[in-house]
């Protein structure tokens, strides 16, 4: 398992990491993504659509599910990983990583609001019950 530790996560089990560059990653988390099972198709942004923290970005089917994915952060869409449009299954093997959904440029910082690690594993087993 990657390094958590500048990852911040939503309580719609997204996460999001600056890259450093102002721009943000974001994805689904690892819990999300057991919880769905399969993905088979996502629903993402095209590069230069302006996302609102906490609005819908998109969407994630799965043989379960269709869920819709929300927003962590506010900015412009830089990047959509055309990677998971062609193989939503990375999703599934590497949510932290290779199956990475989009990348931001961020208008400011990303909100004060967001759950370290620890607090959204708390979260998340919490939620389970």
């Amino acid at each position: 398992m990657p390094d958590l530790s500048e990852y911040r996560f939503t309580k719609t089990h997204e996460w999001v990491r600056p890259t450093g560059d102002g721009d943000a990653m974001i994805g689904i988390t690892d819990n999300a993504q057991a919880q769905l099972g399969d993905v088979i198709f996502l629903e993402l942004p095209a590069a230069g659509n302006r996302l609102e923290a906490g609005s819908r970005l998109g969407a994630v089917e799965s043989v379960k599910a269709a869920s819709d994915l929300y927003s962590p952060v506010t900015g412009a869409v830089s990047e959509v990983n055309e990677a998971v449009t062609s193989a939503p299954e990375l999703v599934n093997q590497e949510p932290y990583e290779g199956g990475w959904l989009i990348k931001v440029h961020l208008d400011g910082l990303i909100p004060d609001g967001l759950m370290d690690e620890a607090a959204y594993l708390a979260f998340a087993d919490s939620d389970r019950h």
